[in-house]
């Protein structure tokens, strides 16, 4: 069996419903879901359903972003932002 050397990238975005800011960052994040296709697996997760994981990950408020290489974080991302700021927290 061939072993992959490629990294597995994974970006988590928090969020809830009723949240203003995470409504308005949820075209950025869909853009990038199709953008990174096939490279970067984006999840998003609703704190509100999932607080285990809000806790698990420390999100103290949402939208927060978090990219994991290898199952550890390499960045993280807080509140509004530009499509690009988060294209250069991927590495892409």
């Amino acid at each position: 069996m061939i072993k992959s050397f490629l990294s597995m990238i994974k970006f988590i975005d928090f969020w809830a419903p009723w949240c203003g800011p995470c409504l308005q960052m949820k075209p950025v994040v869909e853009e990038l879901r199709k953008e990174l296709e096939g490279k970067v697996e984006v999840e998003e997760i609703n704190v509100d359903e999932n607080q285990e994981l809000g806790q698990k990950y420390n999100v103290m408020s949402i939208p927060t972003f978090v990219v994991e290489k290898d199952g550890k974080e390499i960045g993280r991302k807080i509140g509004v932002t530009s499509k690009q700021d988060l294209l250069n927290l991927i590495g892409d």
